[in-house]
């Protein structure tokens, strides 16, 4: 991608959604951005991007458009809402769904558009913001052509997976794989501490092993420091995405206990509280206390 291919629209400005739009305005591409919460583009504004004042006026003269938004609800209002990008009629340029939400919804939502492609995306804040993403996509071979230059300043690799539909699959997978290891983590630090290892000493001892995969290392300082704030990934969007999952492997006729048990469990940690902490947070949902007042 060049710089005279015509700005890029982020829409939604979460923790990934920041990142794109700082990565983008770093390489010199021109920006314009959107949040339903407009203070959360002050940052970026201040770096060079165009504020907008509704999807709508975002896309204006755009050539892409990449929607980060949290959840199918969010996708639906930002693409077919009052003042979305196709509430006046088709979108010309690169519709890029990188939030995670059902592969069916990306699919119905995108309608008849021509230029949509569904990107699960592999990383975090600094990931986004240094192009050190793994993304896996989704769409027409003609349309990942088309987009592949603008993907590629965002991620380090770029793998096309097949139809519309195939990157919210992959995403949903690879967060299934996730939320099981992060809360087997969890869950063996509380028994350590049950037991009366020493907390500290026990996660030490599982990052270092061959045992813990690198998420469980990353995520075991979180749970040394027991720092929940300023969360990677929201453990609130880690039980929307299991439930996703598990609505999946339902209805390819599949029985994923595993999967079952860390939904569950990531819903309770959720209505508990802990819902926008780091997703490390579902240690609350493990501890004694929790068990006397649990959700189902």
């Amino acid at each position: 991608m060049t710089r005279d291919a015509g700005p890029v629209a982020v829409l939604g400005l979460g923790t990934m959604g920041s990142g794109l739009a700082t990565r983008l305005l770093d390489r010199g591409v021109r920006v314009r951005v959107w949040n339903r919460t407009a203070e959360r583009a002050e940052p970026l504004a201040r770096a060079g991007a165009f504020t907008a004042v509704s999807p709508a006026d975002a896309v204006e003269g755009t050539s892409a458009a990449i929607c980060t938004v949290a959840d199918g609800d969010a996708l639906a209002a930002v693409l077919r809402g009052p003042g979305g990008i196709l509430a006046r009629g088709p979108y010309p340029g690169s519709l890029v769904c990188a939030g995670t939400v059902a592969p069916e919804e990306v699919v119905r939502l995108a309608g008849d558009t021509g230029s949509v492609l569904d990107v699960g995306m592999l990383g975090n804040r600094e990931h986004a913001r240094t192009g050190e993403l793994r993304l896996f996509v989704g769409g027409e071979e003609r349309v990942f052509t088309a987009g592949r230059p603008l993907l590629e300043l965002l991620g380090k690799e770029v793998v096309h997976l097949g139809a519309l539909g195939s990157g919210m699959r992959m995403k949903l997978l690879l967060n299934l794989l996730m939320g099981i290891e992060v809360q087997a983590l969890a869950e063996a630090v509380e028994l350590a501490a049950a037991a009366g290892l020493d907390r500290e000493l026990a996660l030490t001892t599982i990052a270092g092993s061959g045992f813990a995969s690198p998420v469980m290392a990353f995520k075991s300082r979180r749970l040394a420091a027991g720092r929940f704030d300023e969360p990677d990934f929201r453990l609130r969007l880690m039980a929307k995405d299991l439930l996703l999952a598990a609505d999946q492997a339902e209805a390819a006729g599949l029985r994923l206990p595993l999967a079952a048990a860390a939904a569950e469990t990531h819903v309770r940690a959720t209505r508990m509280g802990h819902g926008d902490e780091d997703c490390v947070a579902v240690s609350h949902a493990l501890t004694p206390k929790a068990g006397t007042g649990r959700d189902h």
